[in-house]
């Protein structure tokens, strides 16, 4: 079978290989991948800036956004022909693995399939433990690709609407830091909630990513013209801040912008050693006299995946093709290379490997 490999580590390595087919044990079916959703962690493995390769190889296959189909259920409970999103994280042997929080990992001695110690799902066929595979409804199957981006906002969220229940004021404005995928799902999803929603991205009015926060009801925020941190004396008080921009100063100006009482969400990952200033000190006193949460999410456990098919499913229902129009572009695997170099006007990439 094919696979879209790297070498972490060495920048642009990203080729096509041969495999041997998997064959399936005890516990394990056969599922025939069908499509891989290119992420930004993705095109920084491809640069060499991280990535661990599994023990026994040299590379490492690309890729933990996936949707597949069941080829051979063996003996489980799965039906051939079943549709499955792969979950990425593997457990260690730690307390909260053990008992299915995988995302909380104590020792990190965990895996990440595409990412870390563990092949991912840029490949034809996959054998995999029924456990980490996520049954989906047959009519998601367009948008299902979507899944694993959207647990990660779907657990943010949940997480950050726990953490502001502590205060008797309801979450009334929510601001999302960044219109690529995972931030345009963390929009509908908030909108979902019926928060006073705002996106906030540096592309212009015209973008195609304005327009599709703005066809959901939410409002479109030109970071050029009103940077994060003059968004309180524009739009009030804000509760709920989502990042998904993976910069560091964002994140900071952020902090700086959250409102009283406010919970701040981190959903992207800063790379590089990109040196930033920071007045600590003012920092320090807003947090502790304002109240103010600021707390990181990664990965996801099985129930976030499963509460992701269902938002998808919500999302869907409400406001129909949305979710498509976040594909922006569609490409064979033997031209999976061109995915991993950024585009400015796209929004997400979808390897066919069928």
């Amino acid at each position: 079978m094919r696979a879209g490999v790297v070498t972490p580590g060495q920048k642009d390595s990203a080729r096509l290989i041969e495999m041997d087919m998997p064959a399936i044990s005890g516990g394990q079916v056969l599922v025939r991948l069908l499509e891989l959703g290119i992420d930004g962690t993705d095109m920084e493995i491809n640069r060499g800036e991280y990535g661990e390769t599994p023990p026994d190889d040299d590379f490492i296959v690309l890729g933990h956004e996936a949707l597949g189909q069941i080829e051979n259920p063996g003996t489980t409970e799965l039906g051939k022909g079943d549709f499955v999103v792969p979950m990425v994280r593997r457990p260690d042997d730690c307390v909260d693995c053990q008992r299915g929080q995988l995302d909380m990992c104590l020792k990190g001695n965990y895996q990440e399939c595409g990412i870390k110690g563990a092949h991912g799902f840029l490949r034809e066929y996959l054998a995999e433990d029924a456990g980490f595979l996520v049954p989906v409804p047959e009519e998601l199957r367009n948008i299902a690709v979507l899944a694993e981006p959207t647990s990660i906002a779907t657990k943010g969220i949940k997480r950050a609407i726990e953490f502001h229940n502590r205060s008797a004021n309801p979450i009334n404005i929510a601001v999302v830091l960044g219109a690529g995928p995972l931030g345009l799902l963390a929009t509908a999803l908030l909108k979902l909630h019926d928060y006073d929603t705002y996106t906030l991205d540096i592309v212009p009015r015209s973008s195609v990513k304005a327009q599709l926060v703005e066809s959901i009801g939410a409002n479109y925020v030109d970071g050029n013209e009103s940077p994060v941190v003059s968004l309180p004396h524009k739009i009030g008080n804000l509760d709920l801040i989502m990042e998904a921009t993976g910069n560091s100063t964002v994140a900071f100006q952020a902090m700086s912008a959250l409102g009283t009482n406010g919970i701040l969400c981190l959903m992207g990952v800063s790379t590089g050693q990109k040196p930033l200033e920071v007045d600590a000190s003012c920092l320090n006193m807003q947090m502790v006299l304002g109240n103010k949460t600021v707390f990181g999410t990664v990965s996801s456990n099985r129930s976030h995946f499963e509460r992701s098919v269902e938002s998808l499913a919500s999302i869907e229902e409400k406001w129909p093709g949305w979710l498509s129009r976040l594909i922006t572009r569609r490409l064979t695997l033997d031209k999976f290379r061109d995915g991993l170099d950024p585009d400015p006007d796209n929004i997400k990439t979808v390897i066919e490997l069928t």
